[in-house]
């Protein structure tokens, strides 16, 4: 009589049955016809494991296994001339038994496998794949052949992180992660001579295993990697670009390449703000923020080693290449002066403006790309100031010096001669660059350094008793004021431009009234011109 197999299970899925001079590990219960157990690799809590076809098992079961899947269930009878016979086993077997054996294939490889894999999901792009050297970040799930897991990255939350090619992995890892692309899923099956070997891994590994790896890459890099910038927009016209010691505004999104996002300046609403090359932000975007224009678009990807390396830093993971998508809002230089264009000049053009004339102008601010702050247009009228008297930043006083009415200029502003590193709350950002298109109205020409009002024709000898109309020797500032106001409007002095007319004359009043008493007296007159002098008379 031969053997009687009845499939008590089948699994849907058989990728591989087993051949004569396969290597199976399997669990069995071993009994005779009447239900009497003999053997139980069960209570031994460990599996069968042998070579099929070779002679190493009784000659029924080296039949009973050929053709069965991993995870299939048979039922076996073996008569004893393909068991033990008419010897049987000593104290276990009595002559001539008839065996019953109930078989579960747990594990299934033959000495001729290799890795295999199979890649299940695949990017559409893939700029670049794993090479021996590269270091790689994956998620897996470890598996052995019928199943059951021994080990998960997922459930420990955290990547597997290593070298590939170079030993730190089984060698059927070494090899199945090769040529894989970041966002690829493939299953790795690897045959235990490419894996822990006869010994098992002494924990959750048992001798002998196929292992079976479902790998995502998450990461991959080289050691050797620089930095990698692609452009993505350049601006048409680009008059200067990005210097070592040049102070930068950007945005930026920074994401891991499995397009995680860690971090982003337009989530804060705010540009992030940085001296470049100078160390103060990590080497590889100290790096990739050299040569830019203002307005540019581009890509920096950042390996670790110029990133934030081993450890990592926050939402980053240790070992993670960092990808950032920037713009440059602006830059500038601490050395910068403001930068005068004369975008249109009138043919006559002889009085220019200087220190202390009353100016008339319109103007657009904006920033340097483009976004527009403020504009005298919309306000439909001037903005009138004193030239050089510290009523605008000082860029502005230097970029209106020299200009003619009917000359339109666009005037360039560092924030160090604008506004700083503060800016101005809700209106004007920190660290900004200005952009003024000026045209002068109107010029007002001031009076010389220092004067507040002065004489157009010869000073009257009799200059006090002009001023003190009632003649009691004292002179208040209601008859100092009603004085000054009669000879600019008859024409005969003139008043500083661009100020208010009771300040200035209550200036010039205190500087007479020496003893500070409200009224200027005789001896406390004194006219600049002759204060000069006596100055330099003393000299």
């Amino acid at each position: 009589a031969d053997i009687s197999v009845e499939r008590r299970f089948v699994p849907e899925s058989c990728p591989r049955a087993v051949r004569p001079g396969d290597f199976v590990r399997y669990h069995y219960l071993g009994a005779f016809p009447d239900g009497a157990r003999f053997d139980s690799s069960y209570d031994r809590g460990t599996t069968f494991n042998v070579f099929v076809g070779k002679g190493q098992l009784i000659a029924g079961m080296d039949k009973a296994l050929v053709g069965m899947c991993v995870n299939e269930r048979r039922f076996v009878k073996i008569p004893p001339k393909l068991a033990y016979g008419s010897e049987g086993v000593p104290g276990v077997i009595p002559p001539n038994s008839v065996l019953h054996f109930d078989v579960l294939l747990i594990d299934l490889w033959n000495s001729e496998d290799e890795v295999q894999v199979q890649t299940y999901f695949k990017p559409e792009k893939c700029p670049r794949t794993v090479q021996v050297s590269d270091f790689v970040r994956y998620h897996y799930n470890g598996t052995f052949l019928d199943g059951t897991l021994f080990d998960s990255s997922h459930n420990r939350m955290r990547t597997y992180d290593t070298y590939v090619g170079i030993g730190w992995l089984i060698p059927g890892m070494d090899q199945g992660l090769l040529g894989m692309c970041v966002g690829e899923k493939r299953i790795i099956t690897i045959p235990p001579f490419l894996a822990y070997g006869e010994d098992g891994d002494g924990k959750e590994i048992p001798g002998q295993a196929s292992l079976v790896f479902d790998v995502v890459l998450l990461d991959l890099h080289n050691p050797k990697d620089g930095i990698t910038i692609e452009n993505q927009h350049v601006p048409e016209s680009c008059e200067r670009r990005s210097q070592t010691g040049d102070f930068l505004r950007y945005h930026y999104n920074g994401t891991l390449l499995d397009g995680t996002l860690f971090d982003s300046s337009y989530s804060r609403n705010r540009t992030y703000d940085t001296y470049v090359g100078k160390g103060y932000v990590i080497a590889g975007m100290d790096e990739g923020l050299l040569g830019v224009c203002t307005g540019e678009k581009r890509r920096i990807i950042i390996p670790p080693h110029l990133g934030y390396g081993e450890e990592g830093r926050g939402k980053i993971p240790g070992s993670a290449v960092l990808v950032f998508d920037i713009q440059v809002v602006d830059f500038h230089n601490p050395s910068d002066s403001v930068s005068i264009t004369v975008n249109y000049k009138p043919s006559n053009c002889t009085v220019l403006s200087k220190k202390g004339d009353y100016l008339k102008y319109h103007y657009n601010a904006s920033l340097l790309d483009g976004t527009l702050l403020d504009s005298t247009h919309s306000l439909g009228k001037t903005y009138n100031i004193v030239l050089g008297s510290g009523q605008v930043v000082v860029g502005m006083d230097m970029g209106l010096q020299d200009m003619c009415v009917g000359e339109r200029r666009t005037v360039v502003i560092p924030p160090h001669l604008g506004y700083g590193e503060d800016g101005v709350e809700g209106e004007v950002p920190g660290s900004a660059v200005l952009v003024f298109d000026i045209e002068l109205l109107e010029l007002v020409s001031g009076l010389p350094e220092g004067y507040m009002f002065v004489w157009n024709g010869e000073v009257s000898p009799n200059l006090f008793e002009e001023i003190d109309q009632n003649h009691d020797g004292e002179v208040l500032l209601e008859e100092f004021s009603e004085y000054i106001q009669a000879q600019v409007d008859s024409g005969k002095g003139k008043l500083a431009p661009g100020f208010d007319f009771e300040k200035i004359v209550k200036n010039m009043f205190t500087n007479q009234d020496r003893d500070g008493n409200g009224k200027v007296t005789a001896e406390e007159f004194k006219l600049k011109d002759q204060e000069a002098k006596e100055q330099h008379d003393e000299l």
